[in-house]
C-alpha cells in the first residue's frame, strides 16, 4: 500500500541525545545545548530549520533558526534558563521562497521570458501573506500588487527585482511556507538541574565526631560549632552519613569486630530500633530543634546538606516487625542478612524490592525522601543503588522531582560500568568514579577523556571523592603528605565537583595491613581529632577552594584538555572558559617521592596567543609569576617543597 504520509525532510544524526532519546541529556540552569543534525531531501530545494525548546508544562515553543555547515550537517543552541524537565526539537522544511529565488535568479538572463516563474513565485508569496499579521500583512499585499502591476506592464525585471529584493526577502523569512516539511518526534528530553550540581566542593563528616571531650558521643550541637570551619576552608555541601537510630542486635564494635562492648556505637548503615527508623534521629546526637538548628546555620553559611540514603534496616527496626514481607527469606524462615563476599554485615537486613507488596515498599522509599527533603536536605547520596532495581530508581526520583525538582542525587555506585552509566541515565545527577583507584599518567588522561568527552558527557557527572570512610587507596597510604596534596589538587581540577572525607585534611592514613580500608575505622567508633595537628594541609585545601572559585574556567565539568609533557610522572592539562578570558593550566607530580622536570607543550593556539608573545604564567598555589614565551616551558616539581602547579594564563 502506497503510504499516505511520509517526510518530505530527512532529519538523522541529531546530537545531543541519549540513547535515541529515551534518557534526557543534562544541563545545570544558564547553560548551553548546542544541537547539531542532518538535515537534507530529494532534489534541489533549498532548506530552512528551526531549533524550538520548551519547559515541559508550557505549551508555546522558543524557536531560533539553525545556520547550515559543511555535507548537510546543521547547527543551532539555546539556554536552558530553569531547573526542571525541558524538550527539544527540529522542525525542517523545503524553503520554497528562497528555492524560487535561487531559481529565478540563474534564469534571469537577457532576452530571458520569466512570466512563468513569477507567476509561481506570487504563489509563494500570497501563501505567506495569508499568514502574515498586522502591517506586514498590508506591506505584503502591497508588494504583491506592484509585482502584478509590473508584470502586466511587461516590467519583467522590475517584478523580478520587487520578488527578489530587500523588503520581500525580510517580511518572508517571518512567514515561511512549512507546509512541506517535517518536525522531528517524540521531542528530545532534558533534564536541567541547578549550578551545585556540576560545581561545588563535598565535605563528609560524621556528627557523633564532633565532640571536643574525649569518649564523648558528638552532637548536632558539636557539628553546628565545625561548619564554620568548613565553610571557611570552602565547602559548599556537608555530607552526613546515616543520623538515624542504629540497631542493637549484631551489632559490629570497633574494626567491624562481630562482637561489641558496652559503649560501642555500632554502625550507622545498620538503621533502626525501639527509637524508630529512617524518618527518626539518633538519640545522642539531640532533638530535632537541634536538627532546625543545624539546618539553619548551614543556610546561614551557605553550606547545603547532603545525607546518606541507605536502605538498610537493623534486625531491630519497626519495619521487621511491622512488614516482615519487605525482606528476604532463607528456607528455614530466617531473615536473610548482607553480604558482599567476603564481607558479611550480620546487623543489617537489605529490603526485597521484588516483595509482593512492592506498592508498600516502594511508597515508604518514596516518603523517606519526601520526609528529608521537608526537614531541609537538598541532596541524597544514595548506598549502593546497584543493587536495586532500575525501574525502581527512575520512578522514585521521577517522584520526587515532580514535588521537588531542585533534588539531587548522587550514586554511590562503585560497579560495573554500564550500571554506573544506567543509574546516571535514569536520574542520578552525580556519581562516583573510579578516580579513587586512576594513578598513572595514561589511567587518568583516558578515564576522564571517558567520562568528560564522549557520550558520557551529556548525561554523567563524576564526583571526584579523594578518599571515603569506606576507601583508603594505596597511594594515601603510602605517599604521606605529598600524596594528599597531589590528590586533592586532581581531584578538585579534573572534576568540576569533587570531595574529600574528614580527616583528609589531616593525611590520615593509617590502614588495616593488606587492605585498603581505614584501622580504627569511624564507621564503628568515634573519633577525636586535633584540626590543627603539625602536618595538616588545611591551608592548601583551603587555596584549592578558594582558586576553584575565583576561576570561571574551573566550574565547567567537560572541558578538560590535556597536554602533552615528556615524563609520564608529570600530569599536565588545561581548562579555559568559552571566551578564553580565563585559562588554568594545572601540571601535577604523581609521584609523591621524587622531583620530575618535564618540557610543556603549550597549545597557544587554542588559548589565543601568538607564537612569539610574551605571556606570565601564574602559580595560583604559590603566587610564584613567571614570563613564557613560545609553546614549549621548563617545569619542576619537587614533592618536598611543590607538588603541582595550578598556574593562571596571562597576557601581558
Amino acid at each position: 500500500m502506497v503510504p499516505k504520509e511520509y517526510p518530505r525532510v530527512i532529519i538523522e544524526a541529531v546530537e545531543p541525545r541519549v540513547d535515541g532519546g529515551r534518557f534526557p541529556i543534562k544541563r545545570v540552569v544558564g547553560e548551553k545545548v548546542v544541537v547539531s543534525a542532518d538535515i537534507y531531501k530529494e532534489g534541489h530545494d533549498k532548506l530552512a530549520a528551526a531549533l524550538k525548546v520548551r519547559q515541559i508544562g508550557h505549551q508555546q515553543w522558543q524557536e531560533s533558526p539553525m545556520t547550515q555547515g559543511d555535507n548537510d550537517r546543521w547547527y543551532g543552541e539555546f539556554t536552558v534558563t530553569a531547573i526542571g524537565r525541558w524538550e527539544y526539537t527540529i522542525e525542517a522544511y523545503a524553503e520554497r521562497y528562497l528555492s524560487w529565488t535561487d531559481e529565478i535568479g540563474k534564469k534571469n538572463i537577457p532576452g530571458a521570458n520569466l512570466t512563468s516563474e513569477l507567476l509561481e513565485g506570487l504563489v509563494i508569496l500570497k501563501r505567506s501573506a495569508a499568514v502574515a499579521q498586522g502591517e506586514d500583512r498590508v506591506r505584503m499585499h502591497s508588494v504583491i500588487a506592484a509585482i502584478e502591476s509590473a508584470l502586466a506592464a511587461g516590467e519583467q525585471q522590475g517584478a523580478v527585482d520587487l520578488g527578489v529584493g530587500s523588503v520581500m526577502r525580510s517580511m518572508m523569512a517571518s512567514y515561511p511556507d512549512r507546509s512541506e516539511g517535517y518536525e522531528l518526534a517524540p521531542a528530545l528530553p532534558i533534564m536541567v538541574n541547578r549550578p551545585i550540581t556540576r560545581f561545588a566542593a563535598w565535605y563528609e563528616f560524621f556528627p557523633r565526631s564532633q565532640s571536643n571531650m574525649p569518649y564523648r558521643h558528638g552532637t548536632l550541637q558539636d557539628s553546628i560549632r565545625r561548619l564554620r570551619e568548613i565553610r571557611t576552608m570552602g565547602f559548599d555541601v556537608v555530607y552526613l552519613p546515616p543520623i538515624h537510630p542504629i540497631g542493637h542486635s549484631f551489632r559490629k564494635g570497633k574494626n567491624n569486630s562481630l562482637t561489641a562492648v558496652p559503649g560501642d556505637v555500632g554502625s550507622p548503615w545498620a538503621i533502626g530500633n525501639e527509637n524508630g527508623g529512617h524518618m527518626a534521629l539518633e538519640p545522642q546526637l539531640g532533638t530535632w530543634d537541634d536538627w532546625d538548628q543545624f539546618v539553619g546555620t548551614c543556610r546561614e553559611l551557605g553550606i547545603e546538606i547532603a545525607l546518606d540514603y541507605v536502605m538498610n534496616c537493623s534486625p531491630d527496626h519497626p519495619y521487621v516487625a511491622a512488614h516482615p514481607d519487605w525482606f528476604f527469606h532463607r528456607p528455614d524462615g530466617s531473615i536473610k542478612y548482607a553480604e558482599n563476599p567476603p564481607k558479611k554485615y550480620q546487623d543489617v537486613y537489605p529490603l526485597n524490592f521484588g516483595t509482593t507488596d512492592r506498592n508498600g515498599l516502594w511508597e515508604e522509599m518514596l516518603r523517606i525522601f519526601l520526609f528529608w527533603v521537608d526537614k531541609g536536605v537538598t541532596t541524597f547520596r544514595v548506598d549502593n543503588p546497584h543493587t536495586k532495581p532500575v525501574p525502581f530508581w527512575e520512578w522514585v526520583i521521577g517522584e520526587v522531582h515532580r514535588q521537588h525538582p531542585e533534588v539531587i542525587f548522587l550514586a554511590e555506585a562503585f560497579t560495573k560500568p554500564k550500571m554506573m552509566r544506567l543509574l546516571a541515565k535514569v536520574g542520578f545527577a552525580q556519581s562516583y568514579t573510579y578516580f579513587t583507584w586512576r594513578n598513572h599518567k595514561h589511567d587518568l588522561s583516558e578515564y576522564v577523556s571517558e567520562l568528560t568527552c564522549g557520550e558520557m558527557k551529556e548525561y554523567f557527572t563524576g564526583n571526584f571523592f579523594a578518599n571515603t570512610p569506606d576507601i583508603l587507596p594505596p597511594i594515601l597510604q603510602y605517599g604521606g603528605r605529598p600524596a594528599f596534596i597531589m590528590r586533592a589538587v586532581l581531584a578538585a581540577t579534573l572534576s568540576s565537583v569533587y570531595g574529600i572525607y574528614s580527616g583528609y585534611e589531616l593525611c590520615e592514613n593509617e590502614a588495616i595491613p593488606g587492605k585498603e580500608e581505614y584501622l580504627d575505622s569511624e564507621k564503628y567508633e568515634i573519633r577525636m581529632r586535633d584540626w590543627k595537628a603539625p602536618g595538616n594541609i588545611v591551608h592548601i585545601i583551603t587555596r584549592i577552594n578558594q582558586i576553584r572559585h575565583d576561576s570561571p574556567a574551573l566550574h565547567s565539568y567537560n572541558n578538560v584538555l590535556f597536554l602533552a609533557a615528556d615524563n609520564p610522572n608529570l600530569m599536565a592539562y588545561a581548562k579555559m572558559n568559552e571566551d578564553r578570558s580565563d585559562i588554568i593550566v594545572c601540571v601535577v607530580n604523581l609521584d609523591p617521592f621524587h622531583k620530575q622536570v618535564a618540557t610543556l607543550h603549550v597549545p597557544l593556539g587554542t588559548f589565543g596567543i601568538g607564537e612569539d608573545e610574551q605571556y606570565q604564567a601564574h602559580d595560583l598555589l604559590s603566587d610564584e609569576r613567571y614570563r613564557w614565551r613560545g609553546p614549549t616551558a621548563y617545569v619542576e616539581l619537587d614533592p618536598s617543597t611543590k607538588v603541582a602547579h595550578i598556574i593562571k594564563i596571562r597576557r601581558w
